[in-house]
């Protein structure tokens, strides 16, 4: 069968893509033909690791894949303005934002510091902001409009006791991608989300490789298993290709279920 690359000569940056899901996010966009920039804020070994594995996929070769390090905290205009600006001199334009940089901590509610909260905040909701600002503005410069996939969560709808600020941005990018997706949708500007649930990436490290940890995480799924990156960054590719071109202002909740409130799954509420 014939390998049909999805995003062929499409311009991407993915943000936050030194690791977990922003890294297999960028090797599937490369190996779907796409020209990738990936960001990173510290540790740029990281950084190109993730290109080291692009380049080494037989699949990138074959599509004439290109791709480049950028580094930016996505927090910060200055930075998010200069990414684009050097993305747009590498590859000639842009066609694909994809909204992945998120951190999270945790703490009681009542325990919260300000700064912490703010720099959660920063990071998961005013970095995909300025970055889908920017976005936009490049993308209404030119024909052919564009699209933006944004990284929520489960904790979009539902809450995260201890993770309050994780939370509430998650809630905000919801918001986020329905109102951009409804003010640019006639302007052929598409905007989805994608909602993870427990995925094995780094930053569940501490349940990941503890097995009675892992099996309680596990336990509360209903298709009874974590979920990988790959299978994440599939549903980023397919919402960003043009499968997906009559999709705009959802969330694809790719959770194992976990949105399907499996507490229910016993009949002890009847």
């Amino acid at each position: 069968m014939m390998f049909m690359p999805k995003l062929q000569g499409k311009n991407v940056i993915v943000t936050g893509a030194s690791s977990g899901i922003g890294q297999a996010i960028a090797i599937c966009f490369a190996r779907e033909g796409a020209n990738v920039a990936i960001n990173y804020r510290g540790g740029r070994e990281q950084a190109e690791a993730t290109a080291a594995r692009m380049s080494a996929c037989p699949e990138t070769a074959k599509t004439g894949s290109r791709h480049f390090i950028v580094q930016a905290d996505v927090s910060q205009e200055q930075d998010v303005k200069e990414m684009f600006r050097q993305t747009i001199a590498e590859f000639g334009g842009l066609d694909i934002l994809i909204n992945n940089a998120g951190i999270q901590k945790a703490a009681p509610s009542h325990e919260v510091e300000a700064s912490d909260f703010d720099r959660v905040l920063g990071v998961n909701l005013r970095g995909p902001f300025l970055c889908s600002r920017e976005a936009i503005r490049h993308f209404l410069s030119r024909p052919g409009g564009g699209v933006i996939v944004n990284n929520s969560s489960v904790h979009e709808s539902i809450p995260k006791p201890q993770y309050l600020s994780y939370s509430i941005s998650k809630g905000g990018m919801e918001n986020l991608t329905r109102t951009l997706a409804l003010e640019y949708a006639d302007r052929g500007i598409r905007v989805n989300a994608v909602g993870p649930g427990a995925i094995a990436t780094p930053i569940n490290r501490a349940w990941i490789d503890d097995p009675k940890a892992r099996g309680e995480v596990e336990s509360h799924i209903p298709m009874g298993r974590a979920g990988t990156s790959e299978e994440i960054a599939a549903v980023f590719a397919f919402l960003a290709s043009d499968e997906a071109s009559y999709i705009t202002g959802q969330t694809l909740y790719a959770c194992g279920g976990l949105t399907l409130f499996p507490e229910f799954r016993g009949t002890w509420s009847s």
